[in-house]
């Protein structure tokens, strides 16, 4: 089984930054993919970043250039910087890590942009 802990939510002035952490513990196998995804009010669960444990990052066009993934795989540990933050980037961001097929998400945590 893996439990995941997200961290680094909070409220932030348009244009400011947040730092997003996910610990990951339980059985972890030493290839997997960790993520971010993020849902809105009455909208539907997006992707916002991957990245593997060979660190091969995936970005949402929406976020590119603004957000960097990253990952400490001794830590099992992925990170998402959130810089230039907007309105529309306001919903509960989640973490999940796949591996052989599973997928596991964590409890999510409040991105609040203020205008």
């Amino acid at each position: 089984q893996v439990h995941l802990v997200e961290s680094g939510g909070g409220l932030v002035q348009a244009g400011g930054s947040l730092r997003l952490s996910c610990a990951a513990s339980g059985s972890i196998f030493r290839f997997n993919v960790m993520g971010w995804y993020r849902q809105a009010p009455t909208k539907q669960r997006e992707l916002v970043a991957t990245v593997t444990s060979g660190r091969i990052t995936n970005y949402a066009d929406s976020v590119k250039g603004r957000f960097t993934i990253s990952r400490d795989n001794a830590k099992n540990t992925v990170y998402l910087q959130m810089n230039s933050l907007k309105l529309e980037d306001t919903a509960v961001y989640y973490c999940k890590l796949t591996q052989d097929l599973m997928a596991y998400w964590g409890q999510g945590t409040q991105v609040t942009v203020s205008s």
